[in-house]
């Protein structure tokens, strides 16, 4: 019975050509010489003869036929190739940004391929798709004739050996991977919906332009998804099944004309096949020209960085492996805005052309890392690099230079937070505001509620202030609104730098990033990336909440959405103390650059970082709830990855680079 049900289909297929042969064979009688003949007549064979000569070879043909059919199977495994898709990334506004993958594949479900393309494509290759068993014995000998006559095995291929040749088989031209083919082809129709053969086929074809399946033909040649295509378009994607070679209209004038004339015909073939009224053919009568070049390929530099950090994050958020995400199939929806992406790379891009206009030599070794990230945790821009086929690093990612003074309002919302101990005996530590006073005097000696603080060296350690300013007793407000250091050395001395370490590393700061907690992390010895100190000020601007930074905001997989683990904002420190930070680095900006505060609305708060010895120059502001951080340092890579005095590349403290590029990046946008 078992062996019954796995030869029914072939059955089906030859069995009126053995009804039709039947009468013809039974007829049939073995003829013998004559007796007595001995001319050389006797030994040629009588039409009867050659007649079961023949039904006797197509019997024996027959046999082996259900033979190889018995024993053919359907591989278990698709090919990978066949398998394996492009992932898409799209900006914040839903447009796309870049692909990336061997492929550009994207399946799409048959429920979301509108029926005039189904039918454009049917119309096209194989009208009879519904009703026929997956061959066609006349394609089948036309190809097997072509193949004995003339070397090739062209034509004769329905959709559905068209698909058994795309997903289980190789390219190879030869009349037994033919005959394979056919035989999978049978047996596959039994076993498999025609609908869900027309949907693997329309997935896996080759349509040109690098791209497989009809989701990406239709985005490659009309900048579209599939289920906006009409008629007219859909017959002459159709065409291209033919070879994409011959039929793209962009390559040559020659092609452009076979694509016309194919266009006509299939859309004929519609009309004729009953799936497109002569009303609507009578619609498409100009040949819809598809887009010049595939803008699928159109990534850029800069989208490089950000698809690298997207892909990261992905792969962490939607737990998804390596391999999986390797073999594609995903739509990653980022959080990037690509006006802020443009806006922050020319400004970095101008400060770089100027910098190395000015000074040729030190610039070579200058880089820039710049990030914005929203109040709510999304990464809306970042500047990565200058080419990422050159520099794969990410600088926006990078923890490579210290904070510095753009460190301090941790250190102030730390104060805020836990208040302090003068002595090892206080109980409820002292409350700390913005009126508290501190020495703002240069070379302020560090105190511990035993006393001095000494080094390991055995020296008393005292806080510096740039340019070794002294501005006598000064609140806190005021220290942070003129960057002073030396309070806020003592502040962290005060509060305990466990305490910074806390508040830092609540604000979004990686633990790997703070570094020994020794009185210099007050001044900023900790090494965030640009994206880690623009998620810190952030929090500031969300009244005290963090929300981790991310740079995805949806992920689906062929129409099937992904399960993200998104993350939420969690409590860094009261909003009352994130209300006072935030008034002193308004402040802070009003007074730095008070020709910049707009004329209505709120002023941006911010403040410029410096370090010790000067190896890098940052600013750091918020304006609308979005906090950019950029950072300009020199490193020489060729030689250490020790980070080099600027030397003059950034610029002024009050008239710095990086807060050019700030501006530049947030002004427009304003």
């Amino acid at each position: 019975m078992v062996l019954r049900s796995r030869l029914a289909p072939l059955v089906a297929v030859l069995g009126p050509y053995v009804t039709r042969v039947t009468p013809y064979v039974r007829r049939l009688r073995p003829q013998y010489p004559r007796p007595g003949r001995t001319d050389w007549r006797r030994w040629i064979p009588s039409w009867r003869q050659c007649l079961g000569g023949f039904f006797a070879s197509l019997g024996l043909s027959t046999f082996l036929l259900v033979v190889a059919y018995a024993a053919t199977d359907i591989p278990e495994n698709l090919n990978s190739y066949a398998t394996q898709q492009d992932n898409v990334f799209f900006w914040s506004d839903g447009t796309p940004m870049a692909r990336t993958g061997w492929v550009q594949r994207q399946a799409m479900p048959l429920k979301d391929i509108p029926e005039d393309v189904r039918w454009a494509v049917l119309a096209a290759e194989n009208a009879s798709f519904y009703s026929d068993p997956g061959i066609s014995v006349k394609g089948i000998s036309r190809a097997l004739f072509r193949t004995i006559g003339q070397g090739d095995t062209q034509g004769g291929s329905t959709i559905t050996q068209q698909y058994v040749k795309n997903v289980y088989l190789n390219q190879e031209q030869t009349i037994g991977r033919k005959f394979t083919e056919a035989m999978i082809s049978l047996k596959l129709d039994n076993q498999m919906s025609k609908d869900d053969i027309l949907e693997g086929y329309l997935n896996t074809s080759w349509f040109g332009r690098g791209t497989y399946g009809i989701q990406r033909a239709a985005q490659a040649y009309y900048g579209k998804d599939v289920g906006e295509l009409n008629a007219s378009e859909a017959a002459f994607l159709a065409s291209l099944l033919k070879g994409a070679g011959l039929y793209d209209p962009t390559l040559s004038s020659a092609n452009r004309a076979r694509a016309v004339e194919r266009w006509r015909w299939t859309l004929d073939r519609m009309v004729e096949i009953g799936k497109l009224t002569k009303a609507e053919r009578a619609k498409y009568t100009k040949f819809p020209e598809p887009l010049k070049s595939n803008p699928l390929y159109d990534t850029g530099e800069q989208s490089d960085y950000l698809v690298e950090l997207a892909s990261q994050y992905a792969k962490k958020a939607g737990g998804i492996s390596d391999k999986d995400f390797d073999l594609g199939g995903y739509q990653v929806y980022t959080t990037f805005d690509k006006k802020r992406e443009d806006e922050l790379t020319k400004a970095v891009t101008d400060a770089r052309k100027k910098a190395l206009e000015d000074e040729p030599k030190k610039a070579k070794a200058a880089h820039y890392g710049a990030a914005s990230v929203a109040s709510d945790g999304r990464i809306l821009a970042v500047y990565g690099g200058p080419d990422h086929r050159t520099q794969g690093y990410n600088e926006s990612n990078a923890t490579t230079v210290p904070a510095g003074s753009a460190f301090l309002p941790f250190v102030y919302a730390a104060g805020l937070e836990n208040g302090i101990h003068k002595t090892r005996d206080d109980g409820d530590a002292a409350e700390v505001t913005g009126e508290s006073l501190y020495n703002g005097n240069d070379k302020v000696l560090l105190t511990t509620p035993e006393g001095y603080y000494w080094d390991r060296s055995g020296k008393r350690v005292a806080a510096e202030n740039d340019g070794g300013r002294s501005y006598g007793q000064i609140s806190l407000h005021r220290a942070l609104e003129l960057s002073v250091n030396t309070p806020f050395m003592q502040l962290g001395m005060d509060t305990g730098l466990d305490k910074v370490r806390e508040t830092a590393e609540a604000s979004g700061f990686l633990a790997s990033s703070i570094g020994a907690q020794v009185p210099a992390l007050s001044l900023g010895s900790s090494t965030p990336s640009a994206i880690r100190m623009a998620s810190g000020y952030s929090t500031f601007a969300a009244d005290g909440r963090h929300t981790e930074p991310y740079s995805v905001r949806k992920i689906t997989r062929n129409g099937s959405q992904v399960v993200l683990d998104t993350p939420k904002p969690k409590r860094a420190m009261r909003a009352e103390v994130a209300e006072e930070v935030t008034s002193a680095l308004t402040d802070s900006f009003r007074t730095a650059h008070p020709s910049d505060v707009p004329a209505s609305g709120s002023a941006p708060a911010g403040k410029a970082g410096t370090t010790d010895k000067d190896t890098a120059s940052w600013y750091v502001g918020t304006a609308e709830k979005v906090s950019t951080a950029v950072v300009v340092y020199r490193i020489d890579l060729t030689k250490s990855l020790e980070p080099l005095p600027l030397e003059g590349i950034a610029g002024t403290t009050d008239d710095s680079v990086p807060y050019g590029i700030w501006s530049g990046a947030m002004s427009p946008l304003g």
